[in-house]
């Protein structure tokens, strides 16, 4: 009969160490592929913003509203899943913002919080 093998000792600091250095190499590849893209989406918008969202309000639960300003004239154009994007109204006198109105609190993405945190 043969004698049962002994099962090999596990060094749990050296494992330890490897997870968290696998760990930090991910989280560093993340933050590289996002300043790679930045830097390829920097590239593509030469020559200045020809459109500009004025402002955009959901009307259901895919489809929203967006007032456009391109070239001076401003667009009410509806967007939705189904339909695509159809023009309601091209306006005649552009609609101006309201200096008295408070300004509502930004709801800020995940590339908004990294770009604070990365500042100086």
């Amino acid at each position: 009969m043969a004698a049962p093998v002994a099962a090999p000792a596990v060094d749990s600091g050296a494992e330890l160490l490897r997870v968290l250095v696998s760990l930090l190499g991910v989280v560093a590849l993340i933050f590289f592929v996002g300043w790679l893209s930045r830097r390829a989406q920097a590239r593509v918008r030469q020559g200045g913003r020809k459109i500009r969202v004025i402002e955009s309000m959901p009307v259901g639960v895919k489809e929203k509203i967006v007032l456009l300003e391109v070239g001076g004239t401003q667009l009410l154009v509806g967007a939705s899943p189904t339909g695509g994007l159809r023009t309601l109204h091209v306006l005649d006198t552009p609609v101006q913002d309201d200096p008295a109105a408070p300004a509502a609190p930004t709801i800020r993405g995940f590339r908004d919080v990294l770009a604070q945190w990365r500042r100086p």
